[in-house]
């Protein structure tokens, strides 16, 4: 292979687009400090450019959650969403709360159930599609959306502060020399940048080590949710029945659960989650969630019907003791780039937007007032005002209680919540990052699961191919390694491989060369971007990065 060419030497400068304001990610957090900014602008007769970058073919194509939805922010940004057709057509009608072994269930009593799990009041969505109105409302008012477009790059001014962002050079080949089709990516300059990439942002990632924003934090911890959307038996549909389980198939000190949503058109979402802290390298959260579909309390649901989607996603879950610092010269983090999730309630939409806000309102503060790239300390001051800061205060310590196993978690987290109102005199710590709590595979026997029937259970390639990814073949592959040798000289040696496990599309593969000797295979082609590999690593030698833009899965209704 040649070496690549230094492209930007050879083909530069990169043409620059300057706004007030770059908002990188076109999620609910992204899209709603957008509609803020243009809000605030149109109330004072003001104009406020605002751009957002979406690394998704469209705006929702790589959106992916449960979801239920609490409508409390969105009734802050958009009052009357009812009547400009947000689509959350199906208010919860029933929360069920389920234990299971591996043959029974066990219902929790209404009145035992916490009130983090009770949704009175709630929706029932696809969040990619409201993602996809909140982008309509974003271009009504402005907004200039640049969908297939990632971020790649953060620009910097002089003095340090972020000066904006590059987007991905296209058309470039395998080995990083420009194809026929190549095209220099933008530079777009802002006065300030928002960081909205979702959990694990990769830009977000670098902006925490340039700046220290985790400095007295504690480590950040995460989940991966599996997800499918089926077509179900309209005599088994329950539209707004909510049902979350935990226990089986996991073993008590692995945490995770499970949720299963009944929408509209007789859909049902259903998704597992497993907190990516667990230390059984044989473990494989997507043969886990597939297992989890065969218990007789669960399978039923879905006998007779047909799975029309499949995805994947990491979950910031640490909550408030894991919160970084979320402002910087020139910027913020914003939504789960910075991790504002509600484990507790297993609801992180809602968070997103209200930051998104809050944070739209301190950049317009300070436009106002002819500042730039400054850091926006009014966003956290306000944030620690809000009813959000107060909602994640009362659940800081469900995650730490629940990494204490199932049933010594589920009893301290019932004390925490029912006796104390989450207001406990004390604040429980996340001591380790993922990656540390792997352990070596000599200390555990592998895990049989059981072969796929292609009609409840399916194969990790079978579901790949109905989340609609694609990435072009000869690309770069975007998900790289520090060291080429550590895969086989220490994740095989020592974790028996656990990227072929941990992956939820079969991107990692271990085979035989010629010789005999093993190699790691990366399938780029296949990754959902999840961004498990990057978080779940045990030596953290797996870098995930942009791939060219449009890549990735194309989610219709997740």
């Amino acid at each position: 292979m040649t070496e690549p060419t230094n492209i930007l030497e050879q083909y530069g400068p990169r043409e620059a687009m300057e706004y007030d304001v770059v908002i990188v990610g076109g999620g609910p957090a992204g899209l709603s400090a957008a509609i803020r900014l243009k809000q605030l602008a149109a109330e004072k007769g003001q104009d406020v450019s605002v751009c957002v970058l979406e690394k998704g073919s469209e705006v929702g194509a790589h959106i992916l959650s449960g979801a239920v939805m609490d409508p409390r922010a969105l009734n802050e940004l958009i009052p009357d969403w009812k009547e400009k057709g947000a689509p959350l057509n199906t208010a919860v009608t029933e929360d069920r709360v389920l234990f299971l072994t591996e043959t029974k269930s066990y219902a929790t009593p209404s009145f035992a159930i916490p009130k983090a799990l009770t949704n009175h009041g709630n929706y029932v969505i696809s969040l990619a599609n409201v993602v996809r109105w909140l982008g309509q409302q974003a271009e009504s008012l402005g907004v200039e959306i640049f969908p297939g477009f990632p971020a790649a790059e953060i620009l910097y001014n002089e003095d340090g502060s972020v000066k904006g962002v590059a987007t991905g050079n296209m058309g470039v080949k395998r080995d990083g020399e420009p194809g026929p089709d190549f095209q220099l990516g933008m530079e777009l300059h802002a006065k300030y940048t928002l960081f909205a990439e979702g959990s694990r942002g990769h830009l977000g990632k670098q902006l925490m080590a340039k700046y220290d924003l985790n400095k007295g934090k504690d480590p950040q911890t995460y989940g991966i949710g599996i997800k499918e959307l089926w077509e179900i038996d309209p005599a088994k549909h329950k539209p707004g029945l909510v049902i979350h389980t935990a226990g089986w198939p996991l073993d008590n000190s692995t945490y995770g659960g499970s949720f299963l949503y009944h929408l509209e058109n007789n859909q049902v979402a259903v998704g597992f989650v497993v907190g990516l802290s667990y230390q059984n390298p044989y473990l494989s959260p997507y043969e886990e969630f597939q297992r989890y579909k065969t218990h007789p309390a669960i399978r039923h649901f879905f006998e007779g019907g047909k799975r029309i989607s499949y995805g994947a996603r990491a979950i910031t879950a640490g909550g408030l003791q894991s919160l970084p610092k979320t402002v910087f010269p020139g910027g913020a983090l914003i939504g789960c780039d910075a991790g504002f999730l509600n484990t507790s309630r297993i609801k992180g939409s809602h968070a997103a937007i209200k930051t998104g806000m809050l944070a739209a309102d301190a950049a317009y503060e300070a436009l106002a007032a002819g500042r730039q790239a400054d850091e926006l300390s009014s966003y956290p001051a306000a944030f620690e005002q809000s009813w959000l800061h107060e909602e994640l205060h009362i659940a800081r310590n469900f995650k730490p209680w629940m990494a204490k196993g199932l049933v010594m978690g589920t009893i301290m987290t019932g004390i925490d919540q029912i006796v104390f109102r989450g207001k406990a005199p004390w604040t429980l710590r996340h001591k380790h990052a993922d990656h540390e709590c792997l352990k070596p595979a000599s200390q555990f026997k592998p895990i049989v699961y059981p072969k796929p029937d292609g009609k409840l259970t399916f194969d990790r390639l079978s579901s790949v191919f109905i989340s609609n990814t694609n990435h072009g073949e000869d690309q770069p592959v975007h998900l790289t390694l520090k060291n080429a040798s550590v895969p086989v000289d220490v994740n095989l040696a020592t974790y028996a491989g656990p990227e072929q496990r941990y992956c939820p599309a079969g991107v990692y593969e271990f085979v035989k060369t010629d010789d005999g000797k093993d190699r790691l295979q990366i399938n780029a082609q296949n990754c959902v971007h999840c961004k498990t590999c990057d978080i779940k690593d045990p030596t953290q030698n797996i870098v995930w990065v942009t791939p060219e833009g449009g890549g990735g899965p194309n989610y219709p209704n997740m």
